[in-house]
């Protein structure tokens, strides 16, 4: 799964299986249809290439996922944090805020977080 992104129609794709898993395949297809307009053969080529990627699995007809959403998510930030920023939190975080000002609420979350991850 390293580095893998999700492009936009595979990530509503995946939110699908992280809201039904466990799913059969049968059924993702239904709801693929369903919610996507897609096509059979459509769900089972994109399942195929996610399955490939270590991201979901599909055992005896039953899809799951290799990682919860808030995991893949949290790898791929970090992934883009190293690929962008050197792995660089402090860049990253100049580049997010962008010039822009944090308010107070926002200033307090940060420092909160910090102190709670700090090294000591």
């Amino acid at each position: 799964m390293s580095g893998y992104k999700l492009t936009k129609t595979e990530s509503k794709f995946a939110d699908l299986i992280w809201q039904n898993e466990p799913i059969t395949s049968g059924d993702l297809a239904k709801l693929c249809e369903a919610e996507m307009k897609w096509k059979k053969s459509t769900t089972y080529t994109v399942l195929k290439k996610l399955c490939e990627k270590g991201i979901f699995q599909n055992e005896n007809a039953t899809v799951t996922s290799c990682f919860k959403k808030e995991e893949f998510y949290a790898k791929q930030s970090r992934y883009f944090v190293e690929d962008f920023f050197g792995g660089s939190l402090p860049k990253f975080l100049t580049a997010f805020i962008g010039g822009n000002k944090l308010s107070s609420k926002q200033a307090e979350a940060l420092k909160k977080l910090i102190d709670e991850y700090k090294e000591d």
